[in-house]
């Protein structure tokens, strides 16, 4: 699993080294028609914006794709110059905000979602081999990432890359996170098979375990919070996607 994402009524999900983006009613769960993207090589990331219905889909160290919810617009959207080097490896989108994370040089760009201008670029400490980020209700950036001494860790940090605070706990490649409007972080803890949720100080405050809903899935791998309706989206390594709702106790 490369990606998953919903924008309204339907879900999207890109797997790797395909240039089709698969299609799903959202409630039924009935397979739409693919929106192939010629072009598209290799696609590692993708998410949505509700204000501009549009998507969003990281070609692996190459560029960034736009596409339109029903697949008429589609542009290689960035780099705007051929002198800019975007290498892109996941993404989030936060309101009109799309935040891209690049893993090689430890950068977040972040970008306006509708005209495509660099709003703010954020170096992470070189410790850090990141995973990917994505921006908190406060204006800080919530980063996964993993250490060349194998340490894998959740932390947050400030728009000049300083690391406000860190969880304590111990994680197995905490491959995607995401965040709902309070703050609270849900992390894909890959290599446990379980998710995290994480207050907005960073504490654990739940265990989330598939065994508990008679899933055998292993590594979760990819991450979509839909606010509105409490579901989860999680995309896990071997293709499948599974749809969780989070009652309102656990993020109160």
């Amino acid at each position: 699993m490369q990606g998953v994402t919903q924008l309204r009524d339907v879900v999207y999900v890109v797997t790797g080294q395909s240039s089709a983006i698969q299609r799903f009613n959202a409630k039924t769960h009935q397979r739409l028609a693919d929106i192939v993207v010629t072009g598209l090589r290799d696609p590692c990331d993708i998410a949505a914006c509700k204000l501009t219905s549009r998507l969003y889909v990281a070609d692996n160290r190459e560029c960034v794709w736009r596409v339109s919810s029903d697949g008429v617009d589609i542009q290689r959207w960035l780099p705007k110059s051929p002198s800019d080097m975007i290498k892109p490896h996941t993404l989030s989108v936060t309101s009109w905000r799309l935040l891209v994370m690049l893993k090689n040089n430890r950068q977040l760009r972040q970008f306006d979602a509708a005209r495509g201008d660099e709003l703010e670029r954020v170096r992470l400490p070189d410790y850090m081999e990141p995973l990917h980020a994505v921006e908190s209700p406060t204006r800080t950036f919530i980063v996964s990432y993993w250490t060349d001494v194998k340490k894998c860790q959740v932390c947050e940090v400030s728009t000049t890359g300083y690391v406000l605070r860190e969880f304590s706990g111990p994680l197995g490649w905490p491959q995607h996170i995401a965040v709902d409007g309070k703050g609270n972080i849900f992390v894909a803890d890959s290599h446990n098979g379980h998710i995290r949720l994480l207050d907005a100080q960073l504490a654990l405050r739940r265990v989330i375990f598939f065994d508990e809903y008679q899933l055998n899935y292993r590594w979760p791998d990819r991450l979509c919070y839909m606010e509105q309706s409490r579901q989860l989206l999680v995309g896990f390594f071997h293709g499948s996607v599974a749809v969780f709702h989070v009652p309102r106790r656990y993020t109160a």
